[in-house]
């Protein structure tokens, strides 16, 4: 015989146990409440339900369901959802779906309908969803902000766009596109699908603005890689004052790392100390990361080791800081960090070892990044994919290893894609291989046609072959595609601005002084070097052709910044190599170490040389 009050007491418990988290605790109380002899019901199983979820246990969930068959209590709407639920979160979403039916009467509810929905969302099962939906509305069954706040997350490329607008559309309809978290859903979808600048619009134009509401629109900023966006809303949102949360910092840190805004990323490290945020793991790693891009690796390495005291490293962490070393050139410290962590009991992913592979790259560590290699499937049972064999291919390229790197590609167990091969094209350009770059060139071209970098690269390579005719080949190939070089820039910090320097830029308030400058450090050079093409030298540096955007950023930083003070130079390209030489003698004539961070790697130029060993 069922006794109401001793029910609704072991509810009560198990309803706080599994608020507060405590899911194992509310199983264990479950089990003593059949122990004592209580019978569960109808508010009972949605807790058991929801801790048996989080936990990840369909065969304790599938049990429980079992107990709502004997207690008859599986008409009941709570009940229902709950367990359809449970099915759908153990990724057992046909079990769900049988649930629903099986019972006519959860064919005739809203809630029911919604948690399915939701289920078949959350494993990315999109025409089940659509087609749940579409028979919701023929058959009559209302749909409220929940219906719309489990199936809008489905959209989550611009393939899925034109249903996510018509569901915009729909609940403008019913009346839901004023709720909160329905504009919020919207946004997210709007952003993920890349539809970025309509997401601003519909930020722009929405009444209400809660914190999850600016954390989608900067979220989606930095998600498509519009670092500056992010910044300009998140100095918009300390005016407005939003106090932003640790979701929104982890995205500001990430574009101060693309952007290298080091006094932007300082500001926030702050604000993570004054609000108490220094022991999140999200944003100390975001920390690591973001001062190893901005050039200041002794930071990066000073709040990693910061963990040793206060915290806890994790396997996220290791990996920053091994591609922060390995992004400087300092293998060597990347392959003792990459051991320690091994040491520590850490199991590397896939993830930390493109870190070290890649480390092993740009300092040279052919045989050690080869050893690793091997290691991931052997030891790790982890399968390469592209991005690791890309590593590999850069890492025989470098030592010159052209055949073994092009018979490697040949062996992949997987497709390679187009970072493979042109890893192998440019490896063809250090060793001047034209006939495999020919091939090289033909395999990337057919996985990335519009990519303008790999048409440049092999320009150069006939370049330096002095093969004009392949030049010209190229160049028609361009113009029949379409295709226009990505314009140069390269930019730099200085109290707390950045200041923008494009090829032959003449717009800077100080650009007479900038040439003055290049101009005397051009004169130095010649003599040096006593070049042959000095007179083709002195004709660019006449018309500014031959003032790269990265020559125009350093001697800014010479200009206004003391003598013995570092240089730190973000260029979006890469560096050329009559711009690395000048830099490696510009850091001799004037005693400075110079770092630029192009699009691979930083190089850090001091004494007359280069940190990558003229390979990047």
């Amino acid at each position: 015989m069922v006794r109401p009050s001793r029910t609704a007491s072991w509810n009560a418990r198990l309803r706080e146990l599994a608020r507060h988290r405590h899911f194992q605790e509310a199983l264990n109380l479950y089990s003593q409440m059949l122990a004592s002899g209580d019978s569960p019901n109808a508010f009972t199983f949605p807790f058991a339900f929801k801790s048996c979820a989080s936990m990840s246990l369909p065969l304790a969930g599938t049990q429980l369901h079992g107990h709502v068959i004997k207690t008859g209590c599986e008409l009941e709407p709570f009940v229902q959802t709950s367990l359809i639920s449970m099915y759908c979160k153990c990724s057992i979403v046909d079990s769900a779906r049988k649930v629903f039916d099986e019972n006519p009467h959860s064919r005739s509810l809203t809630v029911c309908h919604n948690a399915l929905i939701a289920g078949y969302s959350l494993n990315s099962r999109f025409s089940d969803a659509v087609l749940l939906f579409r028979k919701m509305r023929k058959e009559g069954v209302s749909v409220n902000a929940v219906t719309m706040l489990g199936l809008i997350p489905v959209c989550t490329g611009p393939i899925h766009l034109g249903f996510g607008t018509c569901l915009h559309g729909c609940g403008v309809r019913l009346g839901l596109d004023g709720d909160l978290s329905v504009g919020n859903c919207l946004l997210t979808m709007y952003v993920r699908c890349g539809c970025v600048d309509f997401g601003r619009k519909f930020f722009d134009g929405m009444p209400e603005k809660g914190l999850i509401t600016w954390n989608a629109m900067i979220s989606g900023y930095a998600q498509n890689g519009l670092a500056g966006q992010v910044l300009d809303l998140y100095r918009k949102m300390e005016f407005m004052g939003i106090v932003p949360d640790p979701v929104t910092l982890v995205s500001v840190l990430s574009s101060c790392a693309h952007l290298g805004a080091h006094t932007v990323g300082r500001e926030v490290e702050q604000r993570i100390i004054l609000s108490g945020f220094r022991l999140n793991s999200f944003l100390k790693n975001a920390l690591i990361n973001m001062y190893a891009r901005c050039g200041n690796l002794v930071k990066a390495r000073a709040i990693f080791d910061f963990d040793f005291v206060f915290g806890e490293k994790n396997i996220i962490s290791w990996t920053a800081i091994i591609g922060g070393y390995g992004m400087h050139g300092e293998g060597e410290v990347a392959v003792q960090l990459f051991d320690e962590m091994i040491s520590a009991g850490e199991r590397p992913d896939g993830a930390a070892f493109v870190s070290v592979l890649s480390a092993c790259s740009h300092a040279g560590l052919t045989e050690k990044g080869l050893h690793y290699f091997t290691a991931m499937e052997r030891d790790y049972g982890l399968q390469p994919g592209p991005e690791h064999y890309s590593c590999v291919v850069d890492l025989l390229g470098r030592a010159g290893r052209l055949e073994e790197a092009r018979k490697l590609i040949g062996s992949m167990t997987v497709e390679p894609d187009g970072a493979v091969w042109g890893a192998l094209l440019g490896a063809c350009k250090i060793h001047r291989n034209v006939e495999l770059a020919e091939l090289a060139f033909e395999k990337v071209i057919e996985l990335e046609p519009t990519n303008i970098g790999y048409y440049v690269l092999l320009s150069n390579i006939y370049s330096d072959a002095e093969n004009m005719e392949g030049v010209m080949r190229v160049r028609l190939m361009m113009r029949d595609r379409k295709l226009k070089k990505e314009p140069g820039y390269s930019y730099v910090e200085y109290q707390g601005r950045i200041h923008l320097f494009l090829v032959g830029d003449r717009t800077h308030p100080q650009a007479q002084e900038l040439y003055r400058t290049l101009t005397v450090l051009e004169d130095i050079i010649n003599r040096r070097r006593n070049d042959k093409d000095q007179e083709r030298r002195n004709e660019e540096l006449m018309t500014g052709t031959g003032m790269h955007s990265e020559k125009l950023a350093i001697a800014f930083g010479l200009i206004n910044t003391i003598p013995g003070t570092e240089i730190t130079v973000i260029k979006n390209l890469r560096v050329c190599g009559d711009c690395h030489l000048f830099l490696k003698l510009v850091s001799e004539i004037v005693d400075r170490q110079l770092v630029v961070r192009d699009a691979t790697r930083f190089h850090h130029f001091k004494k007359g040389a280069c940190s990558c060993k003229d390979y990047w």
